[in-house]
């Protein structure tokens, strides 16, 4: 089968088009998710016609520390027409896009697949660079271009039903926390009784082990997991552990993890009905509410602002705030009545039930979306 792949390098040509007389003045940088993202890097005193424009369907992409980094950050401009990025990232474009279009080549990049090979040909030790000599060795199939456009527009269709499905997640959001603060913030008076959260709550410190390469075991919640906008399970690694251990530290719904250290130090989750087996690492603490009926409440105390940045501000150290668990359960917060709490569980949990579907809905479709990858490299589509 690997006959019929065709060479990348005989399909893209490099560009380097400098910033002469700073005609372009829109920074990007490069993730590691193959994504262009706003430039933070220090450019006072730099020398900006030494950078490198980008314009529409062209790529950038970083060589360096890609056995490191287990991927090669490559990224594809369309969402303007041009941007000025680091000399360092080479600039490519594709020669004939009647032979290949961007969206395909882009798809075989967002491959696991691609990645493992490109780490593969990496050189330099641990942290291994790949030789542009060797990316342009590498190969993908090429069926034609009717194919390509369907498969592109098989996997775009996918990622825009997951991006509606993510902004009425956001919009629902927004509104269960537009409710919380009507009963809870907002004109209340200031005689209401205070109390801390370790009042409500139990704490608990995460498993102290390292997550497993292996697809074993209950999922392992880690800071990294719970610092995005939800949860993606399909991200979040396996762990090894004995049953005993499995019983202490699994989570059930209406627990509520909160990050312990570093810049995310504060920030939460809480955990709605559905979810896979897991358990949550050591730089994360567990808060369980002593009755379940303060969960939704107590989970949107924690995912304020407000609670982020009292935590920050109480946190030890600096470069790396330190928070334990009598800090992330010191948090004051009104007591309300507890009728009030019942009344306001039977307005909010409808709206937590149906961002559960939408994501739950997502992460079929992010399933989908790699079986579509998994499917550029079937056989059927090779109509040469």
């Amino acid at each position: 089968m690997r006959e019929t792949y065709k060479r990348i390098g005989d399909y893209i040509r490099l560009v380097d088009e400098r910033n002469k007389g700073l005609k372009v003045k829109n920074l990007l940088g490069l993730s590691i998710s193959k994504e262009f993202i706003p430039s933070v890097a220090n450019i006072i005193g730099t020398d900006m016609e030494k950078y490198k424009i980008i314009r529409t369907d062209q790529f950038a992409c970083s060589v360096m520390q890609v056995r490191r980094d287990k991927k090669m950050p490559v990224a594809l401009l369309q969402e303007r027409e041009e941007a000025i990025i680091s000399q360092a990232y080479p600039v490519f474009e594709i020669k004939d896009k009647s032979k290949l279009i961007p969206e395909y080549l882009m798809m075989w990049f967002t491959r696991s697949e691609f990645d493992r090979e490109a780490c593969f040909y990496a050189v330099g030790g641990v942290r291994g660079s790949l030789e542009w000599e060797d990316f342009e060795n590498m190969k993908l199939p090429i069926p034609s271009i009717a194919k390509q456009h369907e498969i592109v527009a098989e996997y775009q269709a996918i990622e825009q039903r997951i991006q509606i499905n993510q902004k009425l997640i956001e919009k629902l959001e927004e509104t269960a926390q537009a409710i919380y603060r009507e009963w809870f913030v907002e004109g209340i008076d200031n005689s209401t009784e205070k109390i801390k959260l370790n009042k409500l709550v139990q704490t608990q410190y995460g498993y102290t082990e390292t997550a497993s390469s292996e697809v074993i075991g209950p999922k392992f919640l880690r800071i990294t997991d719970i610092a995005q906008n939800q949860i993606d399970w399909s991200n979040v690694p396996y762990c090894k552990i004995s049953n005993n251990d499995f019983e202490k530290y699994r989570l059930k719904p209406g627990d509520i993890v909160v990050a312990r250290t570093g810049a995310t130090a504060g920030y939460g989750k809480r955990l709605h009905k559905h979810f896979p087996d897991c358990v949550f690492a050591s730089f994360l603490v567990r808060l369980i509410p002593n009755d379940i009926k303060w969960n939704l409440y107590l989970g949107l105390i924690v995912d304020s602002q407000n609670y982020r940045d009292f935590i920050l501000s109480n946190a030890e150290g600096s470069a790396q705030p330190q928070a334990n668990a009598t800090l992330l359960s010191s948090f004051e917060i009104d007591k309300p009545d507890e009728s009030k709490i019942l009344e306001f569980n039977i307005i909010v949990e409808p709206i937590f039930d149906l961002i559960e579907i939408y994501q739950l809905e997502n992460q079929k479709l992010s399933e989908l979306k790699e079986l579509v990858l998994v499917k550029m490299a079937t056989s059927k589509n090779y109509e040469l």
